[in-house]
């Protein structure tokens, strides 16, 4: 047990690098005779058959227990590693040394197991891993005494039902941080669309933060909405007509929009503070847009601002108590489940199977997106516009790991 504890660095480092040469190194070019421990054949004499490996994937479990923060990988990555080393579907650990595997020739006739685990990173993170743990403890010094070695019931008693939690934390977690990261690339765009609002009203965007002091209401959106399009007349706060100077009716926007009165929106009481705080700072509808908006905006249409914030889920169903995917695939505890990042309904893995940018982000990553989601996005005029390119993938992490 001390050899498995002797090298944490290997662990404390990108997995998809180091803990794979951990076990290049370690297990496979050192001769660990894989044929014989797992016992692939049956004329291999039971003697030489030992779950070492396994021994070995048990006390890293072990240690992710205690340092959670410390792994980037997750527990779905262990067990991946245990999976395939008896599966033979990889020939990654098949032969007892090198020469074996040299003789069998499996780099030509096998796939090697760590390219199928690079192209389903997103599967294997540690959404509580933090980079600075490695730097402010080095060494890893568990705590060895009996009552802090657990069983490991996502291995030996992974098939049973009723003794896992309904959730697993770590897919919590990790769907909550693709949600915040979804959500905060929607918010980047949003604010660059304001500020080019501001260009179109010609002040800047002190004067709009300290007209947002109230809440936000929908006769000012209604009035930077009515504008936005082109229309010469706009309501006010007070219910009277603003008229519009003509200079502010380019074609920019060319078609309507249409927005809920505040009573319809339930924000009838005391929800009017932003537009009368725009018309006491000055930042009337009535003045004229400066000519950059125009120049830079002249492509922009109502029909891309709404497949913007119509492209982008606000509210992801929850994991809990989701059984089966739409197309009748079953969940258990250790099946993973993913979210198309349009709609924030839960998923299988067959039925994500395409990666797309959505119009509604800011940096315009693709993003996991279900079947029917991803024919809506492919075919919307929108998407033609802004040239958005879709890929098909194997669930591959489009972003580095952090």
């Amino acid at each position: 047990m001390n050899c498995y504890y002797s090298k944490p660095s290997y662990f404390l480092s990108d997995y998809t690098c180091l803990f794979q040469s951990l076990i290049e190194k370690e297990w496979l070019s050192f001769g660990h005779k894989f044929t014989d421990r797992c016992r692939f054949l049956e004329s291999i004499d039971p003697k030489e058959e030992s779950p070492v490996f396994t021994q070995f994937l048990d006390s890293v479990w072990q240690l992710m227990r205690q340092f959670p923060c410390a792994f980037q990988f997750n527990e779905r990555f262990l067990l991946t590693l245990h999976d395939h080393a008896y599966s033979c579907q990889y020939g990654t650990f098949i032969g007892n040394c090198e020469k074996d595997r040299l003789d069998l020739r499996l780099r030509e006739k096998t796939y090697s197991l760590w390219g199928y685990m690079m192209n389903n990173t997103s599967d294997f993170i540690n959404p509580m891993y933090r980079k600075e743990y490695g730097v402010d403890h080095p060494i890893l010094r568990p705590n060895t005494s009996p009552q802090n070695i657990h069983f490991w019931r996502g291995l030996y008693n992974r098939f049973e039902n009723g003794v896992h939690p309904r959730e697993s934390i770590t897919d919590t977690l990790g769907a909550k941080k693709d949600h915040i990261a979804s959500l905060d690339d929607h918010v980047s765009l949003l604010e660059k669309r304001v500020q080019q609002l501001l260009k179109l009203l010609g002040k800047s965007e002190e004067k709009l933060v300290s007209g947002l002091q109230g809440l936000v209401s929908s006769e000012s959106l209604y009035m930077l909405c009515e504008l936005a399009k082109g229309c010469t007349t706009a309501k006010n706060s007070n219910g009277d007509i603003d008229r519009l100077p003509n200079d502010v009716t380019p074609n920019i926007l060319s078609k309507g929009m249409s927005m809920r009165s505040d009573s319809e929106s339930g924000f009838e009481d005391g929800s009017s503070q932003l537009s009368k705080s725009l018309n006491e700072d000055g930042l009337s509808p009535k003045l004229t847009p400066s000519t950059s908006y125009t120049n830079s905006l002249e492509n922009l249409t109502v029909d891309q601002i709404d497949a913007e914030v119509d492209s982008i889920a606000i509210e992801w169903k929850s994991l809990r108590n989701v059984k089966q995917c739409s197309c009748a695939f079953p969940f258990d505890h250790f099946t993973k489940k993913y979210h198309c990042w349009r709609c924030g309904n839960v998923f299988c893995t067959r039925c994500i199977d395409r990666h797309i940018s959505l119009p509604g982000h800011n940096t315009q990553r693709p993003v996991p997106v279900c079947k029917p989601c991803y024919k809506h996005i492919k075919h919307s005029p929108s998407v033609s516009d802004l040239q958005h390119i879709a890929q098909p993938v194997t669930h591959q992490t489009q972003y580095s790991i952090q």
